[in-house]
């Protein structure tokens, strides 16, 4: 059974390194959100640095899920001092078990707060989906090649969003509570 590919991108106002509280509010958060998703029903795995995290995101060892990458269009640092950047790589079973984990609970609670840390409208998608063969783990550039693909050309099977869904066979679909077609069931 194919499983749900996530890549998540968001340029922050600050570097991570900033003391500023707002830096300190979204890393906190961000721990707190990673352990309630974790615990979401669909969840598999997401991309953890082998060495703990330490240092900068591009010099972290993950594993598995490859090199990190990032976007052409990430023009701030990648030092540990000046990376100015939040990423996720997810694996899930389907796609309403992951639209449930990101809009409910502390998760909504921090994307209603995205722009006290995020750059505002960028002209870029800040998520990607695409689906997987099971036992595959996708990798950062997998995640990067899909959302520069979908901020190109739009969704399509092998790089989509909630809002213009596909299943696994290529098919258009819909999430309830999304969109104008919300009488959808999925």
């Amino acid at each position: 059974m194919p499983h749900l590919a996530l890549y998540t991108f968001g340029t922050l106002k600050s570097p991570l390194a900033d003391p500023a509280p707002l830096t300190r509010e979204f890393y906190d958060i961000g721990a707190a959100v990673y352990r309630t998703i974790s615990q979401q029903p669909g969840y598999l795995a997401h991309a953890e640095a082998a060495d703990g995290g330490r240092g900068s995101h591009f010099e972290a060892d993950w594993g598995a899920w490859g090199e990190f990458a990032v976007p052409a269009w990430y023009d701030k640092g990648r030092t540990a001092d000046t990376t100015a950047l939040a990423a996720s790589l997810s694996l899930w079973t389907d796609l309403r078990p992951a639209f449930d984990a990101v809009y409910t609970g502390l998760h909504r609670e921090a994307l209603n707060r995205r722009y006290d840390w995020f750059e505002r409208r960028t002209g870029h998608p800040s998520h990607v989906f695409w689906w997987v063969a099971e036992g595959v783990i996708p990798t950062w550039q997998d995640g990067v090649s899909r959302l520069e693909q979908l901020h190109d050309h739009g969704s399509a099977p092998h790089a989509f969003t909630f809002h213009h869904a596909f299943t696994p066979d290529g098919t258009a679909t819909r999430i309830k509570g999304t969109g104008p077609e919300r009488d959808q069931v999925r």
